[in-house]
């Protein structure tokens, strides 16, 4: 399963939800430096979703603020639902 994301470095606290433009918003305070920010989003991502941070992998958006992430399948059980409940938030 993949997931589109937005990343929002620098924020004052890191946070799951919403949306922008169809995209999952995460935020995270580390900048955008050396990949801090895109490590922290897939850990608070991980985090929210309720499956380990190895179960996700980045497969687009490596220095952009659009990512897509993949979700091991065997992880992957009921995620509709969480993803649709935080895009609602």
């Amino acid at each position: 399963m993949n997931i589109e994301i937005r990343v929002r470095p620098g924020a004052s606290r890191t946070r799951v939800g919403g949306a922008y433009g169809g995209r999952l918003v995460v935020a995270v305070q580390q900048r955008a430096v050396d990949g801090a920010a895109t490590e922290a989003a897939l850990r608070a991502l991980a985090e929210v979703l309720g499956v380990r941070r190895r179960h996700l992998s980045l497969v687009r958006g490596a220095t952009s603020r659009d990512k897509v992430v993949a979700v091991d399948d065997d992880a992957a059980a009921d995620l509709a639902v969480r993803l649709d409940a935080l895009l609602a938030d």
